[in-house]
């Protein structure tokens, strides 16, 4: 038996480049183009275009015959002649074909003797391969504003970047998870003043969804009453235009304010009251903006208080999608302890930022330009970075002014931090980066990866947070686990109940947080529930059913049977090689999807397995297989799939059951 290894597949590419290189450097002719240009060259072995010409092929033959001067079949035929199989383990056979490509036949008994004990061996860390140098890493990812539920469009952050997280982990980094609270800003004094007039009530039901009634209904009537003052204020004027455009936006919203008192009618009517009676609630929301960015006191109590409620609510509904953060990052934090101002001031002293009247700007597009950065950047020659405001006229600061401090605080105890924040926010991360370039901290600037996502999209369905439309994280997650219970009991009525409703739990939750992540991240996902909960296709309760079936038949394994020594050259079928080969990739799908940070291909590859052991399972006899070594080669088959599918959904941050 072949020794365990902890990347099968990785083993059989090195000793096709093993072999090739040994049979180059022998051929007098290819061994004159220079040792540097072959060693180069022959790093490139791809997979075939079709199966039928190996599981790995070279292109090496076409640029040297050119350098050469002969025909690419003669040269490749040439080198295969010089090729000695007689130590291989796993390359079974060279052949030169296509016109020149080497193609390289993979050794399936070895390789399957390789790849399924070393599955069995390694079990939960079969497929993580230990990067040679280890990072830290911080993984800032979700930092939703505390005024409103988590909705469906956050949740694809929330999965996306825990599942990085995760990957990045099996590399063997040390990753930590952050959370940015933006507690700084309008937002956020808008949900505390309405909190205030309601005499700061205890939370009714889930507090962040208590926050979020209050931050709409306070936003709803705020600006009611502006579009009212302005109305009053220009109705005598020849402004009709202007006029009958403040009065449809009005009508909006009094339309919106009549949906969220028959939603909330006790809250609407206290905060109305309230509200009426304060003559400019604009200014007093103004004001508590630059209390609490000036660090006053009575401010710092009120908002911390109703983020706190908040972020409560937050927490109950990542634990039960089973995402949690090592860190919890308070903006105001970084204001109040003179990082943000500090940052200001450095970036004041470089040649990048002007005072514009009482305004600061820095002029991104000079930055990229006097350090040659836009090639690097993936920016055109002619594209203008436009600038960004770092502070305003009334001496605040903006977001991404905070976010210059935040990264780098962030950098001081990591190598790498990646920022898991949606593709519209493209040009405040470009600005980000080249602040921190304009700032000396180069080597940071090379290091801050924005991970982009695209948003989620509902047929039908806008969503809204200042009107209180949304379609909440918790919501998805409770319609899920619903429609698995019902599933579930159609498949498996005999089940106990309780059994039941836990399997629906994880089934519902596992089908929404693979929905949100199987998509390549730049695509938008339309999310529809025919899609996510079919157990028949490209979904978590297929992949999750797959592992459970698997597990049923191991259950029903003998220790005789499982005694007999697998004979692992019977596993020839076309069926029994897929697998074979994809037991044997897992591990390099990990450290793809590590290394190009693409989560969606872990996905990709699940699905891959799980369908492929279901053609499997559908084609051939496990249990029954004759003869007994060919059955004990099935049934190991059949462990390793089980192991991989595990591993994948975990990965995932998904349940693997082993009963559905």
């Amino acid at each position: 038996m072949l020794s365990i290894s902890i990347n099968p597949f990785a083993d059989f590419r090195e000793e096709c480049k093993s072999i090739l290189r040994e049979a180059v450097s022998n051929h007098e002719r290819a061994r004159s183009l220079g040792s540097s240009w072959i060693k180069s060259s022959l790093k490139r072995l791809e997979p075939p275009p079709n199966p039928q010409f190996g599981e790995l092929t070279s292109s090496f033959c076409f640029e040297a015959s050119r350098k050469l001067g002969i025909k690419p079949i003669e040269l490749a035929a040439e080198i295969v002649e010089r090729i000695n199989l007689s130590s291989s383990k796993l390359v079974d056979e060279v052949k030169a074909e296509g016109g020149g490509y080497i193609n390289f036949y993979v050794n399936l008994p070895n390789l399957a003797s390789l790849a399924i004990n070393s599955a069995r061996h390694l079990d939960l860390e079969f497929g993580r391969v230990k990067a040679e140098k280890a990072e830290r890493i911080i993984v800032e990812h979700t930092s939703v504003n505390p005024i409103h539920p988590l909705h469906i469009g956050h949740a694809r952050n929330s999965v996306l970047g825990d599942t990085i997280a995760r990957i990045l982990e099996a590399r063997g980094h040390k990753v930590s998870r952050h959370y940015y609270i933006d507690d700084v800003g309008r937002q956020s004094a808008i949900v505390a003043y309405g909190y205030k007039l309601l005499r700061r009530p205890k939370p009714e039901g889930k507090p962040d969804h208590f926050i979020g009634a209050i931050y709409s209904l306070t936003s709803c009537l705020l600006e009611i009453k502006r579009l009212k003052g302005e109305i009053e204020t220009i109705k005598w004027t020849c402004e009709r235009e202007k006029l009958a455009q403040l009065q449809r936006s009005l009508d909006e919203w009094v339309s919106v304010a009549a949906e969220l008192k028959e939603r909330y009618p006790e809250l609407f009517g206290k905060l109305l009251d309230a509200i009426e009676k304060v003559e400019d609630p604009e200014e007093e929301v103004n004001r508590l903006i630059r209390s609490y960015e000036a660090g006053d006191e009575e401010a710092k109590i009120l908002i911390r208080e109703v983020c706190q409620i908040c972020l409560e609510g937050f927490r109950q509904t990542l634990k039960r999608a089973s995402i949690t953060f090592d860190s919890w990052d308070w903006e105001s934090s970084l204001l109040w302890s003179g990082e943000v101002s500090g940052c200001v001031r450095k970036l004041e002293e470089t040649p990048y930022v002007s005072r514009e009247g009482e305004v600061l700007e820095f002029n991104a597009e000079k930055v990229a330009r006097d350090l040659n950065l836009k090639r690097s950047l993936g920016l055109r020659e002619e594209y203008e970075v436009p600038s960004l405001t770092l502070t305003r006229a009334n001496g605040t600061t903006l977001y991404t002014t905070r976010d210059i401090a935040y990264s780098i605080w962030k950098f001081r105890s990591a190598d790498r931090v990646i920022n898991v924040v949606g593709m519209e926010q493209r040009l405040a991360q470009l600005q980000l980066k080249l602040a921190l370039y304009a700032l000396g901290y180069m080597k940071e600037a090379k290091n801050l990866v924005h991970f982009a996502y695209n948003m989620v999209r509902l047929p039908g369905y806008r969503m809204s947070g200042r009107r209180g439309r949304y379609i909440t994280f918790d919501g998805v997650m409770d319609e899920a686990v619903r429609r698995a219970y019902d599933e579930v009991s159609k498949r498996s009525p005999q089940l106990d109940e309780d059994f039941k409703r836990r399997i629906s739990e994880f089934v519902g939750i596992g089908a929404v947080k693979y929905a949100l992540l199987s998509t390549d991240p730049v695509k938008p996902v339309t999310f529809t529930w025919d899609r996510i909960l079919d157990f028949e296709r490209n979904t978590a309760p297929y992949l999750q059913y797959s592992h459970a079936r698997a597990c049923s038949i191991l259950r029903k394994v003998s220790w005789e049977v499982d005694d007999v020594e697998a004979d692992y050259s019977l596993l020839r079928k076309p069926a029994e090689k897929s697998l074979i080969l994809l037991l044997a990739k897992f591990p390099d799908v990990l450290i793809e999807a590590a290394e190009s940070l693409k989560p969606n291909v872990v996905a990709e590859f699940a699905y891959s397995l799980a369908d492929r052991f279901n053609a499997f399972y559908a084609a051939l006899p496990v249990l029954k297989a004759e003869p007994p070594e060919l059955r004990s080669g099935r049934i190991a088959l059949v462990d390793a799939v089980r192991i991989v599918l595990r591993n994948s959904l975990r990965i995932m941050g998904i349940e693997a059951p082993e009963r559905m």
